[in-house]
């Protein structure tokens, strides 16, 4: 199957809020454990204004997106940013992280941003190993932050250098 990326945008927002309830009602991908409405979308356009965002397209089906986003607001931290991505798992292993993440890598190199960090389910173990196998390092995690499903959840950080 050929993909293709296109740049996030207003025409999107119905696919990637159906992706997103997606992994909200199916997994410990996403955080929230209720599905989000169509508005949601605009807190994705707000949190990476500035910053790459894209969908993945499988034909003219939206099967995957992902974005930076500022790590804190304060210009201290500029230099970091984190990364949020979600496939739907009929196209995952087809090597769309990785390249989500390369595009992704080489945009905030451009941009002066020389780390990245993604915060992961302690309960979605493919993730964590994805980051891990793709330069990724563990350097927090917040025990038992979270509950979902009627289960305690840790917040791994991990970072990952661009230099």
């Amino acid at each position: 199957m050929e993909y293709t990326f296109e740049t996030m945008s207003e025409s999107h927002r119905q696919a990637v809020i159906d992706i997103f309830n997606y992994y909200i009602q199916h997994s410990f991908s996403a955080f929230p454990d209720q599905m989000v409405d169509e508005p949601f979308f605009d807190r994705f356009l707000e949190m990476s204004r500035g910053y790459p965002g894209v969908v993945v397209k499988a034909g003219p089906q939206v099967v995957g997106f992902g974005f930076l986003r500022a790590f804190h607001p304060a210009t201290t931290f500029q230099r970091t940013a984190e990364i949020t991505y979600f496939i739907m798992p009929t196209h995952t292993r087809q090597g769309l992280g990785t390249a989500m993440l390369k595009l992704f890598s080489e945009q905030a190199e451009k941009m002066g941003i020389d780390s990245i960090l993604a915060s992961v389910s302690s309960r979605n173990p493919d993730s964590l190993q994805f980051h891990l196998k793709n330069g990724f390092r563990e350097c927090g995690r917040l025990a038992m932050a979270g509950r979902k499903f009627g289960q305690d959840v840790d917040v791994v950080w991990l970072q990952k250098p661009l230099r």
